[in-house]
C-alpha cells in the first residue's frame, strides 16, 4: 500500500512545507491540501510543487459547488503543470452546511453534479473543443439564458496529462458507485474494514460493473490516525472531537452524512445521543459519548503488533493508499512514524 497525509498546517503553512521534504525521504507517497472553509488549497498547492519533488499532491478535496466545472479542470492542468505531472484532483460534494452556508448556492443534486463535472474535466483535458448538454451544467449557455454570444472553446495550453487523476470524496451508496465506475481513486472517512464490505460493498460491485476498462484499478484511500507504541493506546481519545463533530455537528438531523455512516456502522442509537449532545451544546458529552469499538477499528493506533494487524485488515479489505495522520509529538516522530508504517505496508 502507498502511504498519504493529509497536511496539517495550523502550526503554519510555510513551516509545515519545509518538513515535507523530511516526510518525502521517509516514503510518504502522496499529500493532500485541505480546502473547507480555510484557505482555498489551490495556491498552497502551487507553494508544495515548487518546494517538493517526487511527492504526489492532492486536493483533498475541492467542494464541487466552489467552482464551475471548467474551473475545476483549468485549475487541476494548471497545478499539474507546475508539479509536473504530480497532481491528483480531489473533489466531493461537501455538504450543505458548507455550500449554502459559506459558498451560498443551492445543494442540490451532488450525483449528477458530479458525474457531469468529471465528464467535462477530461474533455477539457484531451482539448476537446467544448460542448457539453447535460442536465446541470450546458455549455456554452444557450440563447435563451444569456446574450446568445457564447462561443464553444478548447483549452489554449496542452496539459501534461490528458487524463488528470480523479479521486472522489464519497459516503453514500450512489456516490461511492459513481466513485468505482468512474473516478481514478476513492476516499471514505471513518473506514471501517471489517464493516466497509457490507457497507459499501454492493455500491462498489455496480459501480465497478460498469468501469471503462481504460481506467485503472480503483486505489481506495483510508483515512486513519497513526500512532506506534506501546504506551500510545490513550492517544486514541484525541479522535473523540473529531469524530463527535462530524458524526454529531456536520449538518442537521436528517442531514449528516457523517451520522448515517455511523448508523451503517451499526451504532444507531450512539449516533443519534452523539448528534443530540453536539447540537446541544454538551460536545465533550458528545466526544464521551463516540463508541471505544468505533475509535479502534477506524485508526491505528497501538503497539506494532496490534498496528500491522490493522494494516493487514485494511489491505484485506480493498485499501491500497493508507491516508494517515501520524500523531508524534516533534516533527522528528511524525517522520519516524511513516517510516515505520511505510515498512509495515510494504
Amino acid at each position: 500500500m502507498r502511504i498519504g497525509m493529509a497536511l496539517n498546517y495550523a502550526g503554519g503553512f510555510r513551516e509545515t512545507a519545509a518538513e515535507l521534504a523530511d516526510f518525502e525521504k521517509a516514503g510518504l507517497d502522496i499529500v493532500f491540501v485541505p480546502e473547507a472553509y480555510s484557505y482555498d488549497a489551490v495556491s498552497q498547492l502551487g507553494y508544495l510543487a515548487a518546494v517538493t519533488e517526487r511527492l504526489e499532491l492532492a486536493s483533498g478535496i475541492m467542494q464541487l459547488y466552489s467552482r464551475t466545472p471548467t474551473l475545476t479542470a483549468m485549475t487541476a492542468a494548471g497545478i499539474d503543470y507546475v508539479s509536473d505531472g504530480r497532481f491528483s484532483l480531489g473533489i466531493g460534494a461537501s455538504g450543505p452546511q458548507v455550500i449554502e452556508g459559506w459558498h451560498g448556492v443551492p445543494y442540490d443534486a451532488p450525483v449528477g453534479r458530479t458525474r457531469e463535472t468529471i465528464e467535462i474535466c477530461r474533455a477539457v483535458w484531451r482539448r476537446e473543443r467544448l460542448e457539453y448538454h447535460g442536465k446541470y451544467y450546458e455549455i456554452p449557455l444557450p440563447e435563451h439564458r444569456g446574450t446568445g454570444l457564447g462561443k464553444a472553446l478548447k483549452l489554449i495550453n496542452h496539459p501534461v496529462r490528458e487524463r488528470i487523476p480523479i479521486i472522489l470524496a464519497a459516503l453514500g451508496p450512489k456516490n461511492v458507485e459513481l466513485a468505482a465506475e468512474l473516478a481514478e481513486g476513492w476516499e471514505p472517512i471513518f473506514y471501517y474494514p471489517e464493516k466497509a464490505g457490507e457497507v459499501w460493498g454492493p455500491s462498489l460491485r455496480a459501480g465497478l460493473a460498469n468501469r471503462d476498462p481504460a481506467l485503472p484499478p480503483l486505489d481506495v484511500f483510508a483515512q486513519t490516525a497513526l500512532a506506534i507504541g506501546d504506551d500510545v493506546r490513550g492517544l486514541i481519545d484525541l479522535i473523540r472531537p473529531v469524530q463527535a463533530l462530524y458524526i454529531g455537528g456536520m449538518g442537521a438531523k436528517g442531514a449528516n452524512f457523517y451520522n448515517n455512516l455511523a448508523v451503517r456502522y451499526g451504532y444507531g442509537k450512539e449516533a443519534a445521543a452523539i448528534q443530540d449532545a453536539y447540537l446541544a451544546g454538551r460536545k465533550q458529552e458528545a466526544a464521551a459519548l463516540i463508541p471505544q469499538d468505533l475509535l479502534e477499528h477506524v485508526s491505528l493506533i497501538g503497539p506494532r503488533s496490534f498496528v500491522a494487524e490493522r494494516v493487514a485488515a485494511m489491505k484485506e479489505s480493498g485499501v491500497t493508499t493508507l491516508n494517515v495522520g501520524p500523531m508524534g509529538r516533534t516533527h522528528a516522530e511524525r517522520v519516524a512514524l511513516i517510516e515505520e508504517i511505510k515498512d509495515l505496508a510494504g
